[in-house]
């Protein structure tokens, strides 16, 4: 039987994601047939994987689910939260699958995320190299003045490091608000907030409404559905692999 590496079983379990395998192994709490392994071991489909004690079980034929999901504000997104703070798992009790985000929206911003448990496909929307766009509709206050239009459109330094240059278009302007749509390519920690921020906007409301080709729509809070064929047929292309694989059949999916 055909020895694979020990996060990419994870990942296709539906586990967690492959980066969060990573550090599950690095931290020391990934055994197979009882044994600690480290990152670049490999196992089999009929290897006992443990993580902190939990058997996970490796389904031989993998079912997969792409959900999109509106996060309200309010929610973390994580799969538990040791602070009992409400997460976006909790908008999913209906689904059989053990599905995860793919990438996050911190706690006070809203819209589209995406939840999956296939773990080729979450690295690859989140990988840098990939460059998929995501768009938010962001309300800032009091004002925004040409010279901070520009500032978010450039690179500008967070964590050490030039961020990508954005897109930036006024969308409304009204006395003490304004409603900017803003483009990025990548996926820093609360980057729209700071990228404002660090321009002297404060941020009064932050929507993502799209991911790639995908796009929130008439989605409402709370809710969530299945991509259909189309949309992941457009977003697989716009991360470059051209795989056609279908999704599981959908089951009951609205709330």
């Amino acid at each position: 039987m055909e020895k694979i590496r020990i996060q990419k079983l994870l990942a296709d379990a539906g586990y967690c994601s492959r980066r969060q395998a990573e550090k599950l192994i690095s931290d020391g709490k990934v055994k197979v047939n009882g044994h600690p392994v480290k990152l670049g071991d490999k196992a089999t489909l009929a290897d006992l994987i443990t993580v902190g004690g939990e058997r996970v079980y490796l389904p031989r034929k993998k079912q997969y689910r792409y959900l999109m999901l509106y996060k309200p504000r309010g929610y973390v997104t994580t799969t538990s939260d040791e602070l009992n703070r409400r997460c976006v798992m909790d908008l999913l009790e209906d689904v059989e699958e053990r599905v995860y985000p793919v990438g996050r929206l911190d706690k006070d911003s809203e819209g589209l995320l995406l939840l999956t448990n296939d773990g080729s496909f979450a690295n690859g929307i989140m990988h840098p190299s990939r460059h998929i766009s995501k768009t938010y509709r962001v309300t800032v206050r009091p004002d925004v003045t040409e010279e901070q239009l520009i500032a978010l459109s450039g690179s500008m330094e967070l964590d050490g490091k030039m961020t990508q240059p954005a897109t930036v278009v006024v969308k409304t302007k009204e006395p003490g608000r304004v409603v900017l749509l803003m483009t990025i390519h990548e996926g820093k920690n609360r980057q729209i907030r700071r990228m404002c921020e660090s321009v002297g906007l404060e941020v009064a409301c932050l929507r993502r409404i799209s991911i790639g080709p995908l796009k929130l729509g008439m989605l409402k809070p709370g809710t969530y559905r299945d991509l259909t064929a189309e949309e992941l047929r457009a977003i697989r292309n716009a991360m470059g692999t051209g795989e056609t694989a279908a999704p599981a059949k959908n089951k009951g999916r609205r709330r």
